[in-house]
């Protein structure tokens, strides 16, 4: 389970490189600024822009990739907007993470019939 944002990963990567943000910036052709956005979580790289990442970080594109949550946040969207009683159950549930009330667990294989692979359940 990815714990760290993709911002976090990079400069992860960028210390244990030993790259200063400038330094990995200008060698992959954008602004500090812009990558310190990218390591806050502010704003996202492109595809191009992310795998001139990997490149200069020597891991292979996947490896940043599978921390990039836009896809799974997008869809999350879609579904509260599609569907009011999904829009009030989401902002619910945050609502009780944010007050303390609610901890999201880690997911867990539940044992189904013999032969049969399990279901995932994400227990909160």
């Amino acid at each position: 389970m990815i714990e760290i944002s993709l911002g976090q990963r990079i400069h992860e990567l960028r210390d244990k490189a030993d790259l200063s943000l400038r330094g990995l910036a200008k060698r992959i052709g954008i602004s500090s600024p812009f990558l310190s956005d990218i390591e806050l979580g502010r704003r996202f790289p492109s595809e191009e822009i992310l795998a001139k990442l990997a490149g200069a970080l020597n891991v292979p594109l996947e490896d940043l990739k599978q921390y990039d949550t836009r896809a799974p946040i997008a869809d999350l969207k879609r579904l509260m907007d599609s569907d009011p009683k999904l829009g009030f159950a989401f902002r619910t549930v945050v609502e009780k993470v944010n007050g303390g009330h609610l901890q999201a667990a880690s997911p867990r294989k539940i044992p189904g019939p013999a032969g049969a692979s399990g279901r995932i359940h994400f227990g909160i």
